[in-house]
């Protein structure tokens, strides 16, 4: 490798970094989200030792490498690992920094800067990824989102136009049992907005990373968006543009039927049997069920739940393992039978 030039990639940083190999600077960026991908020129590695060394600035006290990311040198025929103990030495130490006020984060300021300047303008339709903020507070997030949409619509003055939005990913740890989800609960108040006409959504619950707000993965997200375009801006009916919807639930015996909409050329579970299904009998305790395909529906059931009553798919932060798509391999939007 040496005298060659490289890829160097060091995952994530949390806040800023500045990165330099040998004393030679090569590259810096200033904000923790985006992945750190910088080119190693030629004549800058040499034979033997070489010192990387990556200067951080934590801006709120919670500073240094992501876990889970891809921290390497590559070249050609060559990749150097760099995860494991790193050297480090604290070099200044400040007060962090208070939360900064932006106009652009402010309700006013979002509408009167961001969106009365455009009214004037023709509008085909909106693309709408958001929600992560609100997650703390699902049950406003309905009214919220609601409203938003309506008042887009009334004030463009052009009817219903298409407004396509992007499910929330999974994001987080994953949880060894069934538990709350604020997430789940601010995804289900987003599959609940198709009730307002000229909507669609892209679900995003095999995308995301765990440790990651803002995967990487947009390629899928827009793939999935373009679907929904076709279907709900373009109109083209031939065209499958969602992953399975749950539609409605029997109860039989110790068994759960469950039946969907959007189900495309047919329901599969990718990559095996199905998963992060759940069942509960009326005590509301849940427990993980096995599941099973039968005639384009979902059976589900675990035997120790003898009168089950509720199930839920997908209801977590980070509901791994998610396995229920349709043949055209777009997932099913998580989603539970119960309201508890």
């Amino acid at each position: 490798m040496a005298g060659k030039k490289a890829k160097l990639l060091l995952g994530r940083i949390v806040d800023a970094d500045s990165v330099f190999i040998n004393g030679k600077f090569i590259g810096t960026t200033s904000y923790q989200y985006p992945p750190r991908r910088y080119n190693i020129p030629e004549g800058i590695l040499k034979e033997g030792n070489n010192t990387l060394a990556v200067r951080i600035i934590s801006n709120a006290g919670r500073g240094g490498f992501v876990t889970d990311k891809p921290y390497e040198i590559i070249t050609d025929d060559t990749v150097i690992d760099l995860k494991g103990a790193w050297q480090f030495k604290l070099g200044a130490v400040m007060e962090p920094l208070a939360s900064q006020t932006f106009i652009r984060w402010k309700p006013e300021g979002l509408y009167n800067a961001m969106i009365v300047p455009l009214l004037n303008y023709k509008i085909k339709g909106v693309i709408w990824y958001q929600g992560e903020s609100n997650t703390d507070r699902p049950d406003e997030y309905k009214n919220l989102f609601t409203a938003l949409i309506n008042d887009w619509r009334k004030n463009w003055n052009e009817g219903d136009f298409p407004f396509l939005f992007v499910q929330l990913p999974n994001f987080m740890k994953a949880r060894k049992q069934p538990s709350q989800s604020n997430w789940a609960l601010l995804r289900e108040v987003q599959l609940k907005t198709l009730a307002l006409p000229n909507t669609g959504m892209a679900v995003t619950i095999d995308v995301g990373e765990w440790n990651d707000i803002h995967p990487l993965d947009k390629l899928d997200v827009g793939k999935r968006l373009e679907l929904a375009a076709e279907k709900i801006a373009y109109k083209n009916e031939n065209v499958v543009y969602s992953g399975p919807i749950y539609q409605t639930m029997k109860v039989e015996g110790n068994k759960i039927i469950l039946s969907f909409t959007n189900t495309g050329s047919g329901l599969i579970a990718k990559g095996g049997e199905l998963k992060t299904f759940a069942i509960a009998g009326a005590d509301k305790k849940f427990v993980w069920a096995n599941a099973k395909l039968e005639d384009n529906k979902v059976i589900v059931w675990n035997d120790a739940v003898a009168n089950p009553v509720a199930v839920r798919y997908a209801w977590a932060d980070n509901p791994e393992g998610a396995n229920l798509y349709n043949q055209e391999m777009l997932p099913a939007s998580p989603f539970r039978t119960d309201d508890w």
